[in-house]
């Protein structure tokens, strides 16, 4: 039985019910710290303890668009304006797509806001496309349900 696994290429972000298309999310990772505990008398070893889990930055590369959108309205709202109003945080999903274009599983960053904006170098030796860079602070992040891997590409 040949699987058909899933492909990175194929993805969407949501933002407040308009899809963005980007070139690239990177981020998307969960770490548990640890304690590590030494016990009076024993020194053979230390127990390790979980404490908190922590995740990276959502980062999001695109080349830049001329029309203007929610995601960039909001990223300037909340950078512009120097914290003379408050951060609006906004759920953002990731849904890796199948082949019918239709979600096979996504990831929701909860209560997140944009920390970064950038463009990438102006350079008139080169030919290429102006890349525009959105990072976005984030509380968590839940994994969508996960469909059996013989129903994901079908």
């Amino acid at each position: 039985m040949a699987l058909n696994y899933p492909v990175s290429f194929y993805f969407k972000l949501s933002f407040k019910g308009e899809d963005a298309a980007f070139q690239e999310v990177s981020g998307l990772s969960k770490e548990l710290a640890v304690e590590e505990v030494t016990c009076g008398g024993e020194n053979r070893f230390k127990y390790r303890l979980p404490t908190i889990a922590s995740g990276q930055n959502l980062v999001l590369k695109r080349a830049v668009v001329t029309k203007g959108s929610q995601l960039l309205g909001w990223c300037s709202t909340t950078m512009d304006q120097g914290l003379a109003k408050a951060v609006q945080p906004h759920d953002v999903t990731v849904s890796l797509l199948n082949a019918k274009g239709t979600p096979s599983r996504s990831w929701t960053f909860h209560n997140a806001y944009p920390i970064k904006y950038a463009l990438s170098d102006f350079k008139s030796t080169e030919n290429s496309v102006l890349i525009e860079t959105i990072e976005l602070a984030y509380t968590y992040f839940e994994v969508g349900p996960q469909k059996k891997w013989s129903k994901l590409f079908n």
